[in-house]
Formats: C-alpha cells, structure tokens, sequence
C-alpha cells in the first residue's frame, strides 16, 4: 500500500469515495474541493451507516501535520478577522472530543488571544461538570465540559463570542443542543460556528436561522467547504447490509488463509521479528496542559510554542538513520489531538524536506476497512483500550497505518494512558511494531486541575526550579520543588541552633548551620573514599533502580527528598537511561521532621503527574523517622483534601536499619555524598519551613551556594559513579533478582537499637540518636555531637568519621553489638557550657 503515499495531494485520481457511491447510490456534491477533502466510508451504527472522511483534519488518514494544522489555523483567522481584533480577543472557543480537539485548538491559535475549551468524554475526579450535552448520530454520546477554571464559559459572556468548532457541520443538531444548554446557563449576543465542511440540507439551514432568532443571537458560519450528501430511499438497512457482507467476506477469507497455512507441508515463511519500542522523554514544558480538555490559555500557548522546536529535537535524534530520511508518522490518541499534531508540524520543520511526516491518531469509532482505492479506510488495526475508560473495556482502532510503508511510528499518549494494556502483546505498540521499522513512544504528563480550597482558589502554583540559576545541577538532572532563599540570612552559629533547637524556642527548619568548609585533609579523604566505594554505590544505584522499575514501571517519577536523596535520584535517573533509554521525570521535594511534607509540591506534583507514577527517593535510612514521617504526612495531605494516590513507600540506596522495602543495599557502608554538604548536593543547602518566609502555597525554602562553586564536586560525584554502570551490570541484574523474590519486610531492627541506646546512655529522646555513617556525618557536621559510637572493627568505612570527630573533639567509643557501622549521639540537654549525662564539658566547634 504503499504507493498510496501521496495519494493525499492527488485524490482526484481516484476518489475514495468511489466505491461506497457506488454500491449505496450515495451522491457527494459541492463547491470545488469537497472531494479533495472528503471520502467515504460504511460504520455500524444504528442511526447513520456512511462515514465522511476528512483527508485535512487528521483522524482516520495520515496526513502532512502542516496541513492539517494550517486547515484550522486558516480558519481561525477568518474567524478574527470576522469578529475584529478587539471581539476576538474576548472570545472563547469551544471544539468537540473527540474527532475536533486538534482542529478547535488550531481555530484557536489562529484568533491569537481566545482560550479553548474542548468537550471530553472522560471524567476526571474532582474536577467539577460545567455543562454537557448529546451527539445525536454519534455512537458516544455524552459530551462533558470540564474547565479548571469554573467561569471560563461565564465570565463576559454578554460581551464575548462563543465560537464552536467541528469537523462537519452535517445536520447542526449537536451544534444546537451545544448552544441550548450554555445558553440558558450564560447567554451571548453572539455565536460563531466552525467547520471543515459545511453539509447541511436546506431545512437544515432554516431550522438554524429560526434558532438564532428564538435565542435573540447572532449566529455565524465559517466553513472551507460547502455541499450536500444525497442519501437514497433505504440507505441505511442497505449500508448495514453491506458491512455486514463484508465483514462476513473478510472473516472467511482470514479463515481460508489460516486453513492453507496449515495444510501446507512447507515450513511457513519466518516473522519478521517486530520492530522495538523506544520511549522518548518530551521535556513537556511543567504548567502546560495536554490539551483542551480543562482549558488552554494564551499563556499556555506561548510556553508550547518556546517548547516545541526542543521536543522535536529529542523526537529526531531518537529516529534510527533511515527514519530521518523516510516515512515517519506521529499518531497521536482519541482526544489527544493537538499535542501529537504540534509535535508533528515542528518534527516536519527539524528534519526537513529529506523526510516525509504524516500524522493521524487513534480512535474509538469503528468502521470498515476495505482495501480498495476508491474507500477511504484501506486498513484498520485493532487494539484493546488502553487509558481505563468509564464505559468500561472496548476496541480501538488505528486506520490506514497498517501496510503504509512507515519507516517509524511515534505514538504520542498521554500519561492516563501509559498503561500495562498499551503495552501488552495485544496492545497498540505490539500492533504499531508489526507494521513501522521502528517505534517511539512520547507520553506527554496528563494535566488534571488540582482541587483547592476556597482560599487557594486564586493561588498559582509556582514552578520547579532548575540549574544553573538554581543548582549546579544539569536542567535535566532535577527540578527542585523549593522557593529560593539565597539571598535571606538563614544561618547560625551551630551551639546556638542547638540550644534553641532542644529548648524548644526553634525548629531545625527554621534556619540553616554555617557550610562547613573541609580541610585539605578531609577533601582528599572524600576523594579516596569515592574512588574505593564509586563502583559499590554504582551497584546499589542499580539495584534500587532496577526494582523501582519492576515494581512501579513502566515509568516512574522519582521525586527525592532533599538534599540526602537527590543526588541518588539522580544516579536512579541516569542507571534508567543508560541502561533502559528512559528519561524519568526527577524531582526534589521538602519533608521535615515533627512539620510533614510539601504540600504545595505534593499539589504541583498531582498537576503534572499521576500520583501512583510517583516514586519517593531517599539516601539511606537511619533509624527509619523520615519513613514514618513520610507515610504520616501523606495520610495527613489526603485527610486535609488533597489529591490521594501518592504511595508513601520511599526507594533508598541502603538500608541499614531495615526500614522500607525498596533498596539497593542493606549494608551501613560510607556513601561519599554523606561526607559533605552542599558541595555534594548541586550546592544547595537543606530545605527551610519558616512561617515567615513560607506561605501556605509557597514551596519550602532553600538557598543555592553560588559562591561556594570552586569547591563544588557535585557533578564529580555523579560521574564517577555513573562511569561504573556497565561494569556492575551483570551484578545488578542478579541482585535486582535475588531482591524481587525475597522478603523485602522492613524489620526495623535499627528503631530498637536506638530505643535501647537512647535508655543505655541516659539521653531519654531518639531524635537525639543518630544511626549509620551518614547520619553520624551529619550530627558531625551539623550538631553538637556528644560521642560516636563504633562497631568494633569496622574498617575504612569510618575513616572519615573519626577525622571529623578528632577536629571537634569528640570521643569515638568501640561497642560490639550494634547493627549499623557506627550511631552518632547529639549532646543531650545542650546549652553553651553544658555537660552531658556522664557529666563531661562539652568542647565547642
């Protein structure tokens, strides 16, 4: 079929509508370029039996992405240019799921300023029904209206045009009952209707004009085309007829087809083997919806257009050689139109005049396939459906895709739809690989409008932060989920954070220790220590992350807990793309002890992303408090209103203490990152929750160390590691085995050990106990630390713990029965001359 490639610049060859004008006596008539746009096609369905195929608006047959966008784009500014400048600008316009989402927010672009809205047939939970109303011949009916913003179809509608847009106007009834029910709840002056073509009868047309003047409004059409379709006596029983014949006809022939393989004695021919999928990460811009679906602003709109040529880069340097040079078809799904079609116009710009790009999406409606010139419909693959509809389980289809001779298939989905049924054996990606040399899978995160209170309603959620403005970071790396506090004074002498901190006067959040600036002496032992552990730690990034993706595949987005879990978040997003070609999503988010977690991150995070998808990353566990905290704080966010779906469970590079399910070791071992601050951490201090500071939907603060760049080896540390992948590979993947088949039940034997050394040293309070080598590090770091607690034994893991301990005067005692390497004790009852329980002065910093 390939030779069909272009036959959508030359359809006056063969009209695809021959074959069904043929045998029904179905008559397409109008003004000059009707046929170009329109073929032919039967469906079963009860109340019309003949299909118009559009070859300009995307949906059943692949088309240059240029045109059809410009076939909206063109529209819109006939429509601008009917309202004026200034009426345009005001108004709102309106497309219908799921066959006009793409072409409605083209018609949109094309008036420049308007909002869209288009109609959905997908409930989305918590998000309140502004209107709905019925497709008369559609075999779905029920259209929802679904904006995020409640007045968007209300606010200055006196003043506004509602332009409604749709692939063909055939009758006028949806269009009619459209106008009836927004009518009656926000009545307009004026309304302007949309279309490809424009098919109405006569009485069609009069029944409109009587309508506009019942409604007392002004009523518009702006259409490319004009003409009638002419139906004979009976045409309907017949169309069914005839499907069902053929349908009969090509069910026997696949039968007979079956019988002859297995009757023949030679061996049957080999089956290619399908072509591989590869998923591509977009870099979706954060704050921009999918589509229409809750609205799109100009804002919105801008934000695409500085995004696309980028995504369209990734989407080309992730084509093999021969796709960049041949047939490439973006497919996009159901009412995920515009995005896909976008993706298609700047993929066409990129690779240029040496690849031919067509798009065309998915779809629900059934219709016959017949392999003839003269129809519209030449193939049709079927698949289960995949973004877990409310009417339950069905077929879906993709037409004229199979036997097209596509070199590569980018099959564009939003996130709802990035399932196990789109990846099963039977699913759209098995039956798109049969068919194209190779597959990319490009999901764009699915946008769902986060529920606030009445007091959040006119907040905006700010944006992720990213290197190099904030971080030393690569962009890519992570998005920190923080407010920037770099230039507030949030340090204090650490004897005096400490005071205030066990006095109760001050929480630890509330500001910030002085940066501890390493020796040379220390420098080099972090160095050393790096190099003897890179490959250790290489294997233990594996690990975790290769449970995280058989466990809470297919893609995860990992959101770190800063600043301990982010340079492992990172590690985790670099294992999945070197070894799995993912590009994961990476996050970093605030929690803090005795105050819970972000919510204004927990809220932006559920605007951008499926709770469930979401991965919750850590750098090792002590005595297993931030675990707790974590599943506290999230139970806390859900009873409070918040969006549920967020699992608690947290994904760590060690777990000594036997705290969480999800690790890459259970060894107490020194991780270098736990040996240094920010110099470690992309040069970003820990997180700040400050009343004053933090407002109720503010992201927690932190402060970026520019000026400690010189002694940065953030990205050092990531490398290094990442430089030893491939050499622990085999390990991790017997490791990943072994883990997924064990009992991974947390023991939470380091909880009692800590409980039982809080008793035995007399300090009475856990949070003052501090288990494993990084959090030893840290009390060292950042506390007052009493004394250090070693195993006996344990060998250069604490080197660098009892240099610390020797600069600051701390005694480092042997012990023999602890489950960690060594426990860090913070000075209990600290004040400035303070002694401790065993009655000791306490040596300063």
């Amino acid at each position: 079929m390939s030779e069909r490639a272009t036959r959508e610049e030359n359809v006056d060859v063969v009209w695809s509508g021959d074959w069904v004008a043929e045998r029904l006596g179905v008559a397409l008539e109008g003004d000059g370029d009707l046929r170009e746009l329109l073929g032919l096609a039967l469906r079963r369905n009860p109340k019309r039996a003949h299909l118009l195929v559009s070859n300009v608006l995307g949906k059943h047959v692949p088309q240059r992405p240029s045109v059809v966008y410009g076939a909206g784009y063109g529209l819109g500014e006939r429509v601008r240019a009917l309202l004026g400048e200034e009426e345009a600008r005001r108004a709102v316009v309106l497309g219908y799921a799921e066959t006009a989402t793409g072409l409605g927010h083209a018609v949109a672009d094309g008036l420049r300023d308007a909002p869209y809205l288009h109609s959905t047939r997908r409930p989305v939970a918590g998000v309140a029904q502004a209107g709905g109303f019925e497709e008369a011949h559609s075999h779905a009916t029920s259209h929802l209206l679904l904006p995020e913003d409640p007045e968007l179809l209300a606010q200055g509608a006196e003043a506004s045009a509602l332009v409604l847009v749709d692939d063909e106007f055939s009758t006028g009834n949806t269009v009619l009952n459209t106008i009836r029910a927004l009518h009656e709840l926000h009545p307009r002056d004026r309304y302007v209707i949309v279309a490809l073509v424009d098919m109405r009868s006569p009485a069609d047309r009069d029944r409109l004009t009587a309508f506009a003047a019942e409604i007392g409004a002004r009523v518009d059409l702006v259409t490319r085309s004009t003409g009638t379709v002419t139906l004979p006596d009976g045409v309907l029983e017949r169309g069914q007829a005839l499907v069902a014949a053929q349908e009969a006809e090509q069910s026997e022939e696949a039968r007979e087809a079956g019988e002859a393989r297995e009757a023949s004695a030679s061996a049957p021919p080999p089956v290619p083997a399908p072509a591989p999928v590869t998923r591509v990460d977009l870099a979706w811009p954060a704050g921009v919806p999918d589509g229409g679906r809750h609205g799109f602003t100009p804002a919105h709109r801008a934000a695409l257009e500085a995004a696309l040529p980028g995504m369209a880069e990734r989407i080309a340097g992730a084509l093999g050689g021969r796709a960049r040079q041949g047939r490439v078809l973006v497919l996009g799904f159901e009412e995920l139109m515009y995005a896909p079609l976008r993706l298609g116009t700047a993929l066409e710009q990129t690779l240029g005049a040496d690849a031919e790009v067509r798009y065309s999406t998915t779809t629900r409606s059934p219709v016959l396939a017949v392999d003839d010139p003269g129809y519209a419909i030449r193939t049709r693959l079927v698949f289960p459906a995949h973004d877990t509809p409310a009417d339950g389980p069905g077929d879906r289809y993709a037409y004229n895709v199979a036997g097209a001779g596509f070199d590569a298939v980018v099959a564009v989905v939003d996130s709802t739809a990035d399932t196990p049924e789109l990846h099963a054996p039977e699913g759209l990606l098995t039956r798109l690989a049969a068919h194209a040399g190779q597959v990319l899978l490009a999901v764009v995160p699915s946008y769902t409008p986060t529920p606030v209170s009445h007091s959040q309603e006119s907040a905006v959620l700010p944006e992720p932060l990213r290197g190099p403005d904030f971080s030393s970071y690569a962009p890519e790396d992570v998005g920190w989920l923080l407010q920037d506090l770099s230039d507030t004074e949030l340090e204090a002498p650490t004897e005096e954070r400490e005071e205030a901190i066990q006095s109760g006067g001050a929480h630890y959040a509330e500001s910030l220790p002085v940066e501890y600036q390493p020796s040379a002496e220390y420098q080099a032992l972090f160095t050393a220590a790096l190099e003897t552990s890179a490959a250790r730690i290489a294997r233990a990034v594996g690990t975790v992350t290769e449970t995280v993706l058989a466990e809470r595949g297919p893609r995860p987005v990992l959101v770190s807990l800063a600043r301990a879990g982010t340079p492992v978040g990172v590690l985790m997003r670099r294992w999945a793309q070197h070894r799995h070609g993912l590009d994961l999503p990476h996050y970093a988010i605030s929690i803090v002890r005795g105050r819970g977690i972000d919510a204004t991150a927990l809220r932006w995070l559920t605007a951008h992303h499926d709770p469930a998808d979401v991965v919750f990353v850590d750098g090792w566990t002590g005595k297993g408090a931030i675990t707790r905290e974590l599943a506290a704080a999230i139970e806390e966010f859900e009873a409070s209103g918040g969006p549920a779906g967020f699992d608690p469970e947290i994904a760590v590079l060690a777990d000594p203490g036997g705290c969480v399910r999800t690790y890459g070791t259970r060894e107490d071992f020194l991780i270098p990152s736990a040996c240094l601050n920010s110099t470690v951490s992309g040069l970003i201090s820990r997180t700040v929750l400050r009343a004053d500071l933090v407002g109720p939907n503010d992201f927690h603060g932190g402060k970026f160390y520019r000026e400690l760049a010189g002694s940065d080896v953030s990205v050092r540390f990531l490398d290094t590691i990442a430089a030893r992948f491939d050499e622990v590979a085999g390990q991790v993947e017997d490791e990943a085995k072994e883990l997924l088949a064990a009992d991974r039940a947390p023991t939470w034997e380091g909880w009692a050990a800590v409980e039982r050394i809080s008793e035995e040293y007399g300090i009475h309070d856990v949070n003052l106990v501090k288990p494993g080598v990084g959090e030893t590090t840290r009390v060292l770091l950042r506390r007052v630390p009493w004394k250090i607690l070693a195993k006996r034994g344990a060998g250069a893991d604490l080197t660098h713990i009892r240099l610390l301990a020797e600069q600051r005067g701390v005694p480092v005692e042997e012990a023999d029965d602890l489950p960690y390497s060594c426990v860090g004790l913070i000075h209990p009852r600290y004040t400035r001359g303070a002694t401790g329980a065993d009655g000791k002065a306490v040596k300063g910093a």
